[in-house]
Formats: C-alpha cells, sequence, structure tokens
C-alpha cells in the first residue's frame, strides 16, 4: 500500500502534490518523492523518511510547473532508500513513473529489459514500468506525442503482472498525465481547470469533491479540467463524476469513523496481496535448498501480544503439516530462559512492525545459539528483517490503529503457507496434498470477503452486553489462540476484563467465575471438536452465561439450542477457520468500545510499536 498524488492544471503543482501526500501518509511513510515538469524537463526531488523531509528537500531544490506526479511509499521490493524512493525514471530521464502494488514478473521483465541495454538504478519492481514504456515507445514512431504515450502504456500492461496502479508523465506531453487501475485502488478527482489522480481521496478532497471511481482495467487520460476513461479495450467510456459528502477526517479513513474498523474491512485485500508473494518458493525465501529444508528438526517462534497468537495458531499448522516439534515463545521470556542448543533449529520472529524490542533481542539470542532466523514482518527495512536470515514479508499497508487486525490474519495466513511449504519440501505432504491445501488457501480471501460482511450481527449484539463487567472467550485445537485474541482485543481497545480459555480448561478453575449474564464467546465451527464444545456451552449456560456460538452454517441448528445467539462464518478447512472466527471478535471489540465511547485507535496506554523493553 502506498499513496499517489498526480497534478495537472494552471497553478503551480508542488504545494498540491505535497500536501497530498501528507493526507496520504497514512498509506505509507519510508519514504516519499516528487517529479515536476519545469520548462519541458523533469525535476524529481525525493528523501527517505516521511513527507517532512521531502517537503524541506523541494523548499531547497524549489521546482516548479503545473504538471507533476508525487508519492509515498510503504516499501515492498528493495529497502528504503532515496534510491527506491519513487518516483522512478526510464534511462533518458523523460518518463517518470509512480506505482502502489506488486508486479509479480518483474524479475523476469528486469532481465529482459537489462539484455536490451536499459540500465536500472534502484531495487524496485516499479522501476520496470517506467523502462518498459521506454522500450515501447522506441517502436510507436507515428501519432501525436500523447497518441504514442497512451500506445506504450497500453502495450506495457499487456506485458506486466500482478495488481498494481500508476502514474505515468512524460516531459514531452506537457499538461498530460496517465493513470491505469489494476487491482490497486486509483481515483480522480475533477477541479476547475485542474484534475487530480490519487491512491485515495483525502489526497485532493478539499479542492474538489468531484470524484471518479476507476473500475478494473481501465486507463485515464488526464488534462487540465478534463478527464477521459479508457476500459479494458481501449474504447472510451462514459463517466459521471460522485460527489463526495465526507469531511477530510472521514475521508481519510476511507468513510470509516475509525481506523480499526476500515482495518477489519481492508482484510481480504490484505490476504490477497500477502497470498501473491506466498506463492513463492519458501525455501528461497529462507536460503534453504530442499535437503536443507528436509533437514530442519525444530522450529522456535518468538513474538509478541497479537503476533504470540499468530505464533501459536503456526505451531498447529507446522506441526500438522510439516511434523516438525515447534516451540512458541512470549519473545520477552525467551530472551532469559535456557534455551536447549539444537542444531538443525530455526526461528521464527513474527512482528507487524519489525521493531518490537524484546522479539529483536529474542532473534539475537537465537542467532547466538546459531539457529537461522526468518522473520514474519509487514515493514521491510525494519530493524528485525535487516538482522534476520531471511523475512517473509505480510503486505497489509500500514497498520494505523494500534489494536491489530489485519497483521494478525495476514501472519496466520503466511504460517499455513509455510507449514504447507515446509511439508511439501520434507515429504510430510504428498503433492497432492499440497495442492489441495494451496487451492484452498489461495480462495481464502474470498471467504474473508463474506466473513466481513457480518458486521452488523455482532454490532447489534454489543447494545446486550456492552456493559458487561467481564468476557471470556473460549476455543478449542487451532482456535484457542483465537480466544485468547479476542480476549486481548476487547481488553485493548475496550479497557474491559476478558479472559481467553481452552474450552477443556473452564472445569479445571476458570468457571467459577462465570455468573448471571457474564458473556462467554464459544468458538465452534462444525468440525471434529464440536461436540465437545457443545458440552462446554451447556455446561456455561447452566452456570447463568450469556452463551454466543461462532460457527459455520453446519453447526448453526445445534449451536442455537445451546445458545442465546448464532454468529455465522463462512466453511472453509479446518485448519483455515481461525482465520475466519476471529472477525467477529474484532468487531465485537470495535463495537463495544465505541459504545464505551473509548479512544479505539489510540486507546489508552499503548502504543503500536514497544519499541522499549
Amino acid at each position: 500500500m502506498c499513496g499517489i498524488i498526480g497534478y495537472v492544471g494552471k497553478k503551480n503543482s508542488v504545494p498540491y502534490i505535497i500536501d497530498g501526500l501528507k493526507k496520504l501518509e497514512y498509506r505509507g511513510y519510508d519514504s516519499a518523492g516528487v517529479s515536476i515538469l519545469q520548462e519541458g524537463k523533469l525535476v524529481t526531488v525525493r528523501a527517505v523518511g516521511k513527507v517532512a523531509e521531502l517537503e524541506k528537500a523541494a523548499l531547497l531544490a524549489n521546482p516548479k510547473g503545473t504538471t507533476g506526479i508525487g508519492h509515498t511509499r510503504w516499501a515492498t521490493h528493495g529497502k528504503p532508500s532515496e534510491e527506491n524512493s519513487h518516483p522512478h525514471t526510464d534511462c533518458s530521464g523523460e518518463i517518470v513513473v509512480v506505482h502502489n502494488g506488486i508486479i509479480e514478473n518483474y524479475l523476469i521483465l528486469r532481465t529482459k529489459l537489462i539484455s536490451l541495454g536499459h540500465k536500472f538504478k534502484s531495487e524496485t519492481d516499479t522501476e520496470v514500468i517506467a523502462h518498459l514504456i521506454e522500450e515501447n515507445l522506441k517502436h510507436i514512431r507515428t501519432g501525436a506525442p500523447e497518441e504514442r504515450l497512451l500506445k506504450a502504456v497500453q502495450k506495457t500492461n499487456k506485458e506486466i503482472a500482478g495488481a498494481f496502479a500508476y502514474g505515468v508523465m512524460w516531459a514531452r506531453t506537457p499538461d498530460y498525465l496517465i493513470g491505469v487501475k489494476n487491482q490497486s485502488p486509483l481515483v480522480v478527482g475533477i477541479g476547475e481547470n485542474e484534475s487530480f489522480l490519487a491512491s485515495d481521496v483525502p489526497a485532493f478532497l478539499q479542492h474538489t469533491n468531484k470524484v471518479l471511481f476507476l473500475d478494473e482495467g481501465e486507463v485515464v487520460l488526464l488534462r487540465p479540467g478534463q478527464v477521459t476513461v479508457l476500459d479494458k479495450t481501449g474504447t472510451e467510456k462514459k463517466v459521471k463524476p460522485v460527489k463526495i459528502s465526507w469531511d477530510q477526517k472521514t475521508a481519510e479513513k476511507g468513510g470509516y469513523d475509525h481506523f480499526m474498523l476500515k482495518e477489519i474491512y481492508d482484510q481480504p485485500q490484505a490476504i490477497e496481496d500477502t497470498l501473491r508473494t506466498a506463492r513463492a518458493d519458501f525455501g528461497k525465501i529462507l536460503g534453504l535448498d530442499t535437503p536443507a529444508l528436509r533437514g530442519l528438526q525444530n522450529i522456535h517462534i518468538i513474538a509478541c501480544g497479537t503476533a504470540y497468537h499468530a505464533g501459536l495458531v503456526g505451531k498447529y499448522y507446522i506441526e500438522q503439516f510439516a511434523g516438525i516439534p515447534v516451540s512458541v515463545d512470549l519473545a520477552s521470556e525467551y530472551k532469559y530462559r535456557s534455551v536447549p542448543h539444537k542444531t538443525k533449529t530455526l526461528a521464527i520472529a513474527i512482528s507487524q512492525s519489525g521493531e518490537t524490542a524484546d522479539t529483536i533481542g529474542a532473534v539475537k539470542k537465537a542467532q547466538e545459539l546459531g539457529f537461522r532466523t526468518l522473520a514474519i514482518c509487514n515493514v521491510l527495512g525494519s530493524t528485525l528483517t535487516r538482522i534476520c536470515d531471511s523475512t517473509f514479508f505480510t503486505h497489509c499497508g500500514p497498520e494505523i490503529s494500534v489494536a491489530s487486525t489485519k497483521a494478525f490474519t495476514s501472519q496466520i495466513t503466511s504460517m499455513y503457507a509455510l507449514a504447507i511449504s515446509l511439508g511439501l519440501a520434507n515429504g510430510n505432504l504428498s503433492k497432492s496434498s499440497f495442492d489441495k491445501l494451496h487451492r484452498e488457501l489461495m480462495r481464502l480471501s474470498k471467504a474473508m470477503g463474506e466473513t466481513v460482511r457480518q458486521e452488523y450481527p455482532v454490532r447489534h449484539l454489543t447494545r446486550k452486553i456492552y456493559k458487561a463487567d467481564r468476557f471470556i472467550f473460549l476455543g478449542r485445537h487451532v482456535n484457542f489462540p483465537i480466544a485468547l485474541e479476542g480476549a486481548l482485543k476487547l481488553k485493548e481497545v475496550s479497557y474491559r476484563s476478558a479472559e481467553g480459555f481452552a474450552a477443556g480448561e473452564i472445569k479445571h478453575g476458570p468457571i467459577s467465575i462465570i455468573d448471571k449474564g457474564t458473556p462467554v464467546f464459544m468458538l465452534m465451527p462444525q468440525g471434529p471438536l464440536f461436540e465437545k464444545m457443545l458440552s462446554a456451552c451447556q455446561e456455561c449456560r447452566a452456570r447463568g452465561a450469556f452463551v454466543v456460538t461462532i460457527t459455520t452454517p453446519d453447526g448453526e441448528k445445534e449451536a442455537k439450542s445451546v445458545s442465546d445467539k448464532v454468529l455465522l462464518v463462512p466453511q472453509v478447512n479446518e485448519y483455515l477457520q481461525p482465520v475466519l472466527n476471529v472477525v467477529p471478535l474484532q468487531f465485537l471489540a470495535y463495537w463495544i468500545a465505541k459504545r464505551l465511547g473509548c479512544d479505539i485507535d489510540q486507546p489508552r496506554n499503548l502504543a503500536k510499536s514497544v519499541t522499549v523493553e
């Protein structure tokens, strides 16, 4: 997730672009840049860090021009650096591109372009687009410059694969920008003698509320106050702008009241983007050949908070699919306990930010013991990714709310992909079993799309229970960590007392805290442990609990007989079910906190990244 802004009009574009980037900084903030068409030449200014750093650099360089593009980056290819910052240019320096998304075949294209004499200046996948357009322009010699650029862009779109949106500017086409949308967000703003191209409405909302939302595969041509949209076939399409009534603050959240709610709804896309890279060979990511993967004898998972719960789910996955013993430690405990030195051990560190102090310290200890280390992280260039031997990136984009939602489900998804890949490599899974599990995994984002539509019944439920003093969450097997996560999420944002337990343990003490009206949430999808969970429901209900079951359609009828409220999620395989089961609990935490008037995105006493011990 990155932020794109483009301006073409009659005024100096620089203030518009810098201001737009500030409004888009929630989409990425590791580097930023602008390119301005000034007296027939492109002037590019870039800086590492937040947009404020770019603003300082732009004041010194003082570029001026009525056409320009800008970008604030969330790194996916290449560490955060000035060289890897957008915009990116071709060899001639006349074509400049800003891009959001992932070009899946960029390595193949890069190799081909290098063989044709192109020289690359960055490690990014984006730069491929600029060089491809340059190469394609060489073979389009007739027509006006605007026509030639459009044809080159259309040819480029057929050559690149992945989810992407980009804007392109050519020094030979003043007062002209082209935008392309394919599975990544891109919107257009139409003002008085000026037009805007952006990743999201906040970038230009204070200048115009007339917006065009592009469909997949469309190309948009921007001139001052004039916009032309072409469909997938290249045919001009009649479009009618939509008037946006949001205020600026609401627009930054995509129309949602809070970033937490927006990020819950982001999860289908976050999973899809993460799985796009999960198709890669994990042996290559780990830097291990197949014999070395087969030789792995132990795995240690280390993490904190929500990431620790993702690690607990990962333990079930790896032991089931790869047959490798797994220990899961809180990073703060791993650092100080005596860890047996065993050869052929892989330590997996999970962290959204990659800056969690305890996790970094635990990784250093694992390395001192001679273990290979893998980071599962959302921030390219973070400390964790620099110190680990290898990294698998979750592609969630920035997670602004302190309470993690989309990072958590993407971490679980990553652990599943890793587990089945290890199982295939070491022979614990047959090729046919792997293929079946992989197909199910690739359908997960669609199931998540259905799950996030279940907000209303949870919202309605919270009216009855939000004033309760304590909440209990119960699950078994892969859903036990989800019970822990449900309790943590509620504590984080609503400040209510909440506990998560393995359902089989309630008779060993926890049942004593259940009394009349205590809300108890049962994670019980139809499956091998469904009957056991039915018994737990009856035990809790007999003590006066208000029982809420989270189940799948096949379990609805029986669940109704032992509960006060049933929440349904789609049925997927037993091991993928936790990814969906957590969503009602995320909505639950959000709506209870909202009804209690809590500061949802920035809960008291908490920070997004715990960077001190």
